[in-house]
């Protein structure tokens, strides 16, 4: 079958297409430092970008030489020919369904220009969590070898209706699927077992240092790592400037280092690590490897401001 995964969750024959399906949002940005003046006003750097999780992690993708990349969202009449054409231009399939009611998600990003960049994230969520079963068709699979589900799709109800019928066609086929879990605050609204109920029969999971830990109730992402393998066959945990590690039939078989950054703006650094992890799977690579290449992804990513990859490099 195409695209089938070996043993341990091992990538299969390299070829196909990868399929993504997520959140096309639009970001916000706004670069400021130190703490927040309350009441008044903070001096910021504001720029308005294209992002969403699962449109970041399809455009890193995109960036390896031969790799056909699809994304299936949904957004507002607002922007949808803007975000079509962003997809595009960084090699994207934009499969882009139009909400008739919802505007397109836009999430305010606060970066703190200081030594760490870290941000803050205030969403709305829009169009981008109303994708239903009504937008899936057997035929988004055909020379399909991959699918990719933002964790996002996991926060609403249409969405989660709409992962279900997603991976029993996937599987029904043989296609390997992967998820991000994509927010901690969020799985804890979800609630955990409820998450990983959802994530039955998925073949890569590929969550945070804090979403693994979340996931599992325990403090070392390590010990998480090994547990979450043994609920599904390949588990990447990405930790930020400590690396990333791989897991597989509980035990966890690599610890991938970081590569070295200097941050700018940490926004959209685990979709850069998602994407070309995923894009090196479907190249045929193995998951060592393919960590090395998502970690150098991610580092790139810290250093430019918004989550996609910039199309002048």
């Amino acid at each position: 079958m195409t695209g089938a995964s070996g043993p341990e969750g091992a990538p299969g024959a390299p070829g196909g297409a990868l399929l993504v399906v997520g959140d096309v949002v639009t970001d916000i940005v706004a670069r400021h430092r130190g703490p927040l003046a309350s009441g008044t006003d903070t001096a910021a750097v504001v720029r308005t970008v294209p992002g969403g999780a699962g449109a970041n992690v399809a455009c890193w993708a995109a960036r390896r030489d031969g790799t056909e990349v699809r994304l299936l969202g949904k957004v507002g009449m607002d922007s949808a020919a803007w975000h079509e054409r962003e997809l595009a231009t960084s090699g994207v399939r934009p499969l882009l369904v139009i909400d008739p009611e919802a505007p397109t998600g836009t999430v305010v990003c606060l970066v703190d220009t200081g030594a760490s960049a870290e941000r803050t994230f205030l969403t709305d969520s829009g169009a981008s969590l109303r994708l239903t079963p009504d937008d899936w068709s057997e035929s988004l699979l055909d020379g399909v070898a991959r699918l990719h589900l933002s964790g996002y799709l996991f926060f609403s109800e249409p969405c989660r209706a709409l992962v279900t019928v997603a991976v029993e066609s996937a599987r029904a086929r043989g296609v390997p699927v992967s998820v991000d879990p994509a927010s901690a605050g969020f799985l804890t609204e979800l609630g955990v077992d409820r998450f990983l109920a959802l994530t039955e029969g998925v073949d890569v999971l590929l969550p945070s240092r804090d979403e693994a830990c979340l996931l599992t109730g325990l403090p070392d992402p390590a010990d998480a790592a090994a547990k979450l393998s043994r609920h599904v066959p390949l588990v990447v945990v990405k930790q930020g400037d400590a690396g990333a590690l791989v897991a597989r039939s509980g035990e966890v078989r690599a610890r991938v280092p970081a590569v070295s950054a200097t941050p700018v703006d940490t926004t959209g650094a685990g979709d850069a690590f998602t994407g070309a992890f995923l894009s090196a799977l479907l190249a045929g690579t193995r998951p060592e490897e393919a960590a090395a290449e998502g970690c150098r992804a991610g580092a790139r990513a810290v250093e430019q401001v918004g989550g996609r990859p910039s199309t002048n490099t």
